[in-house]
């Protein structure tokens, strides 16, 4: 009879699994607890389609679509086990990859971490912690932004531009008041490094990084500093944020924050968080705009969903009601028409996928 189990379980199809390295294809497990792999082992645990249920028919499509929207990586955990992992045009396993502006939920996580170790408070001003002058507002109208203003990103600072240089941080409304997507919430770094006295990627590595295992190195870009990482890194922080921010048995970040960074921060735009954004809100805005949409962020995606958005489509899905976690590196779906978050390539993306899952 153990024989005849161990054939069965042989003969189920295999998880979709497109990677270079022989030594990460683990054998397909059905345990439905929640699974994290080790730190160090690559050798992370797979379940099979079958064994899920889902329409394995409709796998291709899904491939077809996303190779034809430049995708380079492609992840579906469950439970924290890999359903799918592919890897397309030359990217492969061990392959970095920039996460643009889904990167800000690094930083966002990592400002809640400071807090719970007592150096910093987000209700508190910017200026405790990096000074005054960091802006060109008026003394008064810098002394409103708040942490958490930068975490919501209502500081009421202009976004005219990304660039995060002093000139460019002029007033346009009280902070709390007024709702616009720009880079300025990377002065996040600046309060975490003066609240802890030492480099905000030093901190990041130790109380974040390391501890799920993660690879990965913020470089300098163009306009800020960009995380880089393989796939399987962004997938730990995402099955991180499944957990709402408990790794194994270990609290990396405290739940009261994590619930507080995935639900409506502020009044204006409710389909963001801290610095991450939330599905099946009644309206949602958008980068670059003032404009209000009435509807869901992405209404063909579960509604419990929150995500990590950065540009060129780089995406952390993140479904509790599923269990779920989905990761999507790439360039531009869209080259003639990249954009810095949303994009419809989030709609017709799970359109694909939900034949799959459902």
């Amino acid at each position: 009879m153990k024989n005849l189990k161990l054939l069965l379980l042989f003969l189920l199809p295999l998880v979709s699994c497109n990677n270079d390295d022989e030594e990460t294809v683990a054998p397909i497990i059905t345990n439905d607890a929640m699974y994290f792999p080790s730190n160090t082992d690559t050798n992370w645990e797979t379940k099979s389609l079958a064994s899920l249920g889902w329409n394995q028919s409709a796998v291709q499509p899904l491939k077809d679509y996303l190779i034809l929207k430049n995708t380079k990586s492609f992840i579906i955990l469950v439970n924290g086990r890999i359903v799918m992992e592919e890897y397309f045009n030359g990217h492969a396993a061990n392959t970095s990859w920039q996460w643009n502006s889904a990167g800000k939920t690094l930083v966002s996580a990592t400002t809640g971490i400071a807090q719970q170790e007592g150096l910093l408070n987000i209700n508190n001003k910017v200026s405790d912690y990096i000074g005054t002058g960091w802006t060109s507002e008026p003394i008064d109208k810098e002394n409103l932004i708040k942490t958490k203003n930068l975490l919501t990103m209502t500081s009421g600072i202009s976004d005219a531009s990304n660039l995060v240089i002093t000139s460019n941080l002029t007033y346009v409304a009280d902070a709390g008041t007024r709702w616009a997507y720009g880079n300025v919430f990377q002065k996040l770094m600046d309060v975490v490094a003066g609240a802890s006295n030492q480099n905000f990627e030093t901190y990041f590595d130790s109380k974040l990084k390391n501890k799920i295992g993660m690879d990965g190195f913020w470089n300098n870009g163009i306009i800020f500093k960009v995380y880089n990482s393989n796939s399987r890194s962004m997938a730990r922080f995402g099955l991180l944020a499944l957990n709402k921010g408990k790794w194994k048995n270990e609290t990396i970040l405290n739940e009261t924050f994590f619930n507080e960074s995935t639900t409506t921060s502020q009044n204006i735009n409710p389909s963001y968080g801290y610095l991450w954004w939330l599905n099946g809100k009644s309206s949602f805005m958008i980068p670059g705009s003032q404009n209000v949409f009435p509807n869901a962020l992405v209404s063909n995606a579960p509604a419990d969903m929150y995500a990590a958005m950065g540009a060129e489509d780089q995406r952390i899905y993140v479904i509790p009601s599923k269990n779920m976690v989905i990761i999507r590196m790439g360039t531009a779906s869209d080259p003639g028409n990249p954009t810095f978050a949303v994009s419809g390539f989030d709609n017709e993306l799970w359109l694909k996928i939900n034949d799959v899952i459902n």
